[in-house]
């Protein structure tokens, strides 16, 4: 009797514990429906105030059509390539420099336009608002671009600016004299209209921005904190529109950066007394150093996703999915386990979930019959939002886990603070509405730049920065460096 009565109990415990996993599997299936039926972090959103309603038409007339993207071209087909931080193309910043004053002569003349060139190459304007009691905001871009060759796999010259089939092709299209060329071209007619703003805000344009802004960013932001400049927000380059890019969403997405990645530059080391390849010990300074790179390949970074500002990005563009994206979209809460398995299958996805590990220098050796004494890799990080520079470096120790792999930080920085974007955010919203009243079919989302960009030197001067540039990209648009009908200087 004992032993049936045992039996009874465990199954009357194994139907209570069934039916209790059913009812909340139950409920949570349930939640997790109304919440895709009913989810939109926009639904009665109150878009920022805007201080002027009376805005200028953006419209532009053929002839000025023509105009600027002659203009555009120009300034493509001048080579400010930055190698180094001391190998810049000085003749061709000048050659640039020069174009900007003949292009915008309305900009370099106006009563209103304050100008300064700093650290020889670098601009920054000024245009200050009727009302002082504004705190003025920052349009960042920059000049210069990285190198380019025929041989890497252009159709043309990369600073040909030719035109095949409506598309503009060379370096610098989408990085980043698209928007030098698109704010002060939009400057440049504002002001032939009558311009005055009611807010102040500035214009920095950096020329070195591709090899870590020391000589433009730094400078320009020196001579704003001499001036005791403090800003509302700033927008730079960054995330762009997207249309057809994202699978499966309805629509194009405008994605905002509100923070971006940090990165460190780690070097391992191993040394060893060097040797004849006759006589080879049991472990090489190379073969060390190997074992040591192929664990950190083979252990990546712990997924993050949901710990730093991209799961909002998934939220925003929920409700543009179909069924039954959106019902995992929409439902984070459930899911975002699930999410960050699938999207660690691809690169391009990786790089959002976690800090990502490349490994993209590895030095040994002299001779083919000389074991050598030292052996060295680079390790290039870009650190998720939610890291730090000593948690990664934490972690490459523990991972690599010999005592003979030294390591050392080249240099590195932490991710950059998160901006606000919630509807009391006058940067955010300042910027969404300008996209809706200029693409309204677009669906604009928070993001995080995976690249860096010179607003990283900026901090000091505002809370909250923004990483957005109106580029409207296709597939295939990356390759193709700019489609002529995609550009647009409504911004």
């Amino acid at each position: 009797m004992t032993d049936r009565s045992g039996e009874c109990n465990i199954m009357k415990l194994v139907k209570i514990v069934s039916l209790s996993l059913l009812f909340v599997v139950i409920v949570c299936f349930v939640a997790a429906t109304l919440r895709t039926l009913t989810f939109d972090v926009n639904s009665g959103l109150q878009l920022a105030h805007w201080e002027k309603t009376n805005n200028i038409a953006s419209d532009i007339n053929q002839h000025q059509r023509k105009e600027l993207l002659a203009n555009f071209r120009e300034a493509i087909q001048i080579p400010t390539v930055s190698t180094s931080k001391t190998q810049l193309n000085i003749t061709a910043l000048g050659e640039f420099d020069s174009l900007l004053r003949r292009v915008f002569p309305t900009v370099f003349s106006s009563h209103l336009v304050q100008h300064e060139v700093v650290a020889n190459y670098s601009h920054l304007f000024w245009v200050p608002g009727s009302d002082l009691a504004l705190v003025p905001y920052m349009l960042l871009a920059h000049i210069d671009v990285v190198p380019a060759d025929e041989n890497d796999g252009w159709e043309v010259s990369p600073f040909s600016a030719k035109e095949i089939d409506g598309f503009i092709y060379g370096r610098g299209t989408i990085d980043n004299k698209q928007s030098v060329m698109g704010i002060l071209q939009a400057l440049e007619y504002l002001l032939i209209r009558g311009y005055s703003p009611q807010r102040g805000f500035f214009i920095g344009l950096g020329h070195d921005e591709e090899v870590g802004g020391l000589q433009g960013a730094m400078n320009i932001v020196k001579v704003l904190k001499r001036k005791g400049v403090q800003l509302a927000f700033i927008l730079d380059e960054g995330l762009a529109v997207l249309d057809g890019v994202i699978s499966g969403l309805q629509g194009p997405a405008a994605l905002i950066g509100i923070s971006e990645k940090g990165q460190a530059t780690v070097k391992l080391s191993v040394f060893k007394a060097p040797g004849h390849s006759s006589m080879p010990p049991r472990e090489s300074s190379i073969g060390i150093l190997a074992g040591a790179v192929k664990r950190l390949e083979d252990n990546p970074m712990p997924i993050l996703f949901g710990e730093g500002p991209e799961r909002r990005t998934f939220e925003h563009l929920a409700h543009r999915f179909g069924l039954p994206i959106k019902f995992v979209m929409s439902n984070m809460w459930l899911f975002s386990p699930l999410i960050g398995r699938v999207m660690e299958r691809s690169p391009d996805t990786n790089a959002f979930l976690r800090t990502t590990t490349a490994v993209t220098m590895f030095n040994s050796g002299v001779k083919v019959n000389v074991l050598p004494s030292l052996a060295e890799a680079y390790v290039n990080l870009r650190i998720h939002p939610a890291q730090t520079v000593e948690e990664v470096l934490e972690f490459i120790q523990s991972t690599v886990g010999d005592e003979r792999v030294k390591m050392e930080l080249v240099n590195g920085f932490d991710p950059l603070p998160v901006s606000s974007y919630d509807e009391t955010s006058f940067g955010f919203q300042t910027i969404k509405k300008t996209l809706l009243d200029q693409f309204p079919q677009v669906t604009v989302a928070p993001g995080v730049c995976i690249g860096n960009t010179d607003s990283r030197h900026y901090t000091d001067l505002a809370k909250d920065i923004y990483r957005f540039a109106p580029t409207w990209i296709r597939p295939g648009d990356t390759q193709r460096r700019l489609k002529l009908q995609s550009y647009d200087l409504a911004m």
